[in-house]
């Protein structure tokens, strides 16, 4: 079974793939943890991809593909695989439908968990920080047992990352946004878009995409 998730940023993505790796028993493949694989055993790509991240760029297309290429042509992904993170541009769609056709495979599904925005900012603004002891909370998910009152050490100064406040976040999710329906777009060609509430709890999210891949 080889698939591709894909969804905004705090659409849940994470939480589901590592279900879905774990019950269907194939890899959970992130671009970030393909990069760091690739650095830490030096590979030729790998130490180019390092050299442009040292430098503060954007590591290029061809050597993201390449990367990827490698990492798909390992045994654990021969039955099957989990992408997340990769592709994010239609010319990395295109790389990637070369590399799996070389080796006589396809993708089966696009899982697409989509959440509407308003929510998508609540879930991705909500974190704050106890500026005393570092003890991080979310207002909808995680908040304090008492209001305004650290858990750990009980201090009343939080503060936010610049990540996390709503413009940082709005902006995040624009450029996100205008590449993940560019991408959907793509792949809803060949019918194998499945969409998913990702609005649920997780628990539900996890049963629609369980009956998608039955």
């Amino acid at each position: 079974m080889n698939l591709f998730l894909l969804g905004l940023p705090g659409a849940g993505k994470g939480t589901q793939a590592t279900r879905i790796a774990e019950t269907y028993g194939i890899p959970h493949i992130s671009t970030g943890d393909m990069f760091r694989a690739a650095m830490k055993n030096g590979t030729p790509l790998g130490k180019e991809a390092k050299s442009y991240m040292d430098a503060g760029n954007l590591v290029p297309d061809e050597v993201t593909n390449g990367i990827v290429r490698e990492r798909l042509s390992e045994t654990d992904a021969q039955n099957g695989f989990l992408l997340d993170g990769y592709p994010r541009t239609l010319n990395q769609a295109n790389a990637l439908k070369e590399a799996l056709s070389s080796s006589g495979r396809s993708l089966d599904a696009v899982l697409y968990i989509k959440v509407n925005k308003d929510i998508l900012m609540e879930r991705l603004t909500g974190r704050f920080i106890c500026a005393t002891c570092g003890a991080t909370y979310h207002k909808l998910f995680n908040p304090p047992k008492v209001e305004g009152t650290c858990d750990v050490c009980g201090g009343h100064d939080f503060y936010q990352r610049e990540d996390d406040k709503p413009e940082t976040v709005e902006k995040r999710i624009d450029v996100n946004e205008a590449q993940t329906e560019e991408l959907a777009a793509y792949y809803e060609e060949t019918g194998i878009v499945k969409e998913i509430n990702g609005e649920q709890d997780p628990d539900s999210v996890f049963e629609d995409i369980r009956n998608i891949l039955k």
